[in-house]
């Protein structure tokens, strides 16, 4: 019998458990190690701030699907990961031991680098539910108290897609109660261009989101290090294409939403050769650590180096569809070894996105995410905000069923010829 372990029930870690079941033995055992029973669609997080979802609704009770799977779930968290030990010491003192391990956390969220950044501090996040739902209650305040609104991305940041989504969300919901035009906004973001998305564009995004600003009347900082955040001021430094300093700013805002860097879990962060100094766990190709070979990572815990120099750091994002095929090729791989084998799936990485912009919004598709791709295609229209909503109801109805990747999701993609695995030459 092996022991299989999965930190983290996020999108990639309840992914992970769905996905690892076909591929245990009958003796095998799994289990899932998480902060709490509840699971919420993060991407749905926008439309809690402004209102348009309340929480209970892309909140997921595990327990009874877990359960029902054969899945054992403990909910006390993972306080630190000891490699040489094959143990996972648990939030509340004891610890389970493993044969293997996918480290499937999710980050960190670096507040703490900026002084006032975040909801301790003087602005909103819509990271977890609890920050949307805390966004909401100040979106409230705004709209009885009109006045100007900074939405973006720090520096370190990766994951801009998200902000944008919130920038254009927050927009068409102040024109839909006619506050617009109380309301000047700003975009405030590390990336060296509108339409960056810490991947050096995916087919026209710069254009496309930058047509959008300009329509919606919303200034942009680009190059921006934002360096302390006071209540109702932002402090920004705007650097040039050389990355000499250009200019400073003083925003002043009523609201303001900051996406923040991310870093790696305390469970992982600071381990010698499975982490790398920003506390993201290192992997091969087959998505395992090459020190310890038992263990595996998913996710947005994986490090993943910058597409490239930019004068402001800028991280990568892990697009939902990216992580799907991080996490097949990882239960796959862990198959093969239960059964004496070698890991040979590779993910493609691929990536699909839909961005929201409450009435409108951009689609891309890029094959693999980093650049040099094979597809690099972006759009715009009113239908992504149709297909946003559409794939929030299909990806919860899944995931309440406990499926991964059902019989007709795979059809469609096998027809518009998106694959989570790359194809692997044997023999010699």
């Amino acid at each position: 019998m092996a022991e299989v372990v999965v930190i983290g029930a996020g999108l990639s870690g309840t992914l992970m458990a769905y996905e690892l079941l076909p591929q245990l033995r009958p003796d095998d055992r799994l289990s899932v190690v998480a902060q709490g029973a509840v699971y919420h669609f993060v991407p749905s997080n926008p439309w809690v701030a402004v209102g348009w979802r309340k929480r209970d609704e892309i909140e997921i009770d595990l327990a009874d699907i877990m359960k029902r799977k054969g899945v054992q779930l403990l909910t006390q968290g993972a306080k630190r990961v000891h490699p040489t030990e094959n143990r996972v010491e648990l939030g509340d003192g004891t610890s389970i031991n493993y044969d293997y391990l996918v480290v499937a956390t999710g980050p960190e969220l670096a507040f703490d680098e900026i002084p006032g950044l975040g909801p301790q501090g003087h602005t909103q996040s819509i990271c977890h539910v609890d920050h949307a739902a805390r966004a909401r209650e100040a979106f409230e305040k705004l709209a009885a108290n009109p006045g100007p609104v900074v939405i973006g991305a720090v520096q370190g940041a990766s994951c801009f897609g998200p902000a944008y989504e919130f920038l254009f969300i927050l927009e068409t919901e102040l024109r839909r109660r006619k506050l617009r035009d109380r309301v000047p906004m700003t975009f405030v973001t590390s990336e060296p261009y509108i339409g960056h998305l810490g991947l050096d564009g995916v087919g026209d995004t710069k254009g496309l989101l930058e047509s959008e600003l300009r329509e919606k009347h919303i200034k942009w900082i680009t190059n921006a290090r934002v360096d302390r955040i006071d209540e109702g001021v932002m402090s920004v430094e705007e650097f040039g294409d050389d990355g000499t300093s250009r200019k400073a700013h003083e925003l002043p805002f009523a609201y303001s939403m900051m996406l923040p860097a991310f870093r790696g879990v305390e469970a992982v962060r600071g381990i010698e050769k499975l982490t790398n100094p920003r506390g993201f766990v290192v992997v091969d190709k087959h998505q395992r650590n090459p020190t310890f070979s038992n263990i595996f990572a998913v996710g947005v815990c994986v490090a993943i180096a910058p597409v490239g120099a930019t004068p402001v750091p800028v991280g990568v994002p892990k697009t939902g569809f990216m992580i799907e095929s991080m996490v097949t090729a990882t239960a796959m791989n862990i198959g093969a070894l239960l059964r004496g084998k070698n890991p040979t799936s590779v993910p493609t990485w691929n990536a699909i996105c839909l961005a929201d912009f409450g009435d409108s919004g951009v689609a891309f598709l890029a094959q693999p995410q980093i650049p040099p791709r094979n597809v690099n295609w972006s759009s715009k229209g009113e239908w992504v905000h149709y297909a946003k909503v559409a794939f929030e109801k299909y990806f919860l109805r899944k995931m309440r069923r406990g499926e991964s990747e059902p019989f007709y999701e795979r059809f469609v993609l096998d027809k518009l010829n998106i694959s989570k695995l790359k194809e692997v030459k044997t023999g010699t």
